[in-house]
């Protein structure tokens, strides 16, 4: 588990249940990959990510309010406009800061009272080492993406994650087309990267299949 992972459980905030689907605006602002964000913009970033969950009242708000959220993170094919185009989530440190200020919204409404993180906890998302890289792919059985591999490429520059997870067996599409979306995680280290310049993502299959998701990190949130 990474630092993130490590973070989820000591920071042991209650999940808050998420379904059906919406559209929930977010500002649209673009930082690029920042690493070098200070105390006070991590704050910021939480009490950005806070504001979207105070506002969710029901559960599908809840739903639209965590798709908005992987719309500024997210490279590659546009689920909404092609379902089974393959695209990948980029998790930032500022993706997480939101993320806790979002959970921190919706424990603080949970046990009526306000909940806030620890600043250490804070000060563990602004060095954490890693880019979390989540690639979502459809194929047309449901074990495809079994030992597919992950790799970074910018010009004639390589980066190879520092561990990657299994993949998801594949779940059915809706439709009379037999096709399934399978997902797997991979953690980069910002050192092996340029994370303000474009990238691609190259997806290899153990059956010498490539897929590339262009990755321009200079408009990722």
């Amino acid at each position: 588990m990474g630092i993130c992972s490590s973070l989820f459980l000591r920071f042991s905030f209650s999940l808050v249940a998420i379904l059906g689907m919406g559209v929930f605006a977010l500002p649209s602002v673009s930082y690029a990959i920042d690493l070098a964000m200070t105390i006070e913009e991590a704050n910021e970033a939480i009490v950005a990510g806070r504001q979207t969950m105070e506002t969710a009242e029901s559960v599908e708000d809840i739903a639209a309010v965590m798709k908005a959220s992987e719309q500024v993170i997210r490279v590659g094919a546009d689920p909404e406009v092609d379902p089974c185009g393959a695209h990948a989530i980029l998790r930032t440190r500022r993706y997480w800061l939101e993320y806790f200020g979002r959970r921190e919204a919706a424990e603080s409404k949970r046990q009526k009272k306000d909940i806030r993180m620890p600043e250490t906890k804070i000060q563990e998302i602004l060095v954490m080492p890693y880019l979390e890289v989540e690639v979502r792919l459809c194929g047309g059985e449901e074990f495809f993406a079994e030992g597919a591999e992950v790799a970074l490429q910018q010009g004639t520059r390589m980066a190879r994650p520092v561990d990657i997870g299994p993949a998801e067996r594949g779940r059915k599409n809706p439709g009379p087309n037999s096709s399934f979306r399978s997902r797997f995680t991979a953690r980069f280290a910002y050192a092996d990267f340029d994370p303000q310049a474009p990238g691609t993502l190259a997806v290899f299959f153990p059956d010498g299949t490539l897929i590339n998701i262009p990755a321009d990190f200079s408009k990722i949130h």
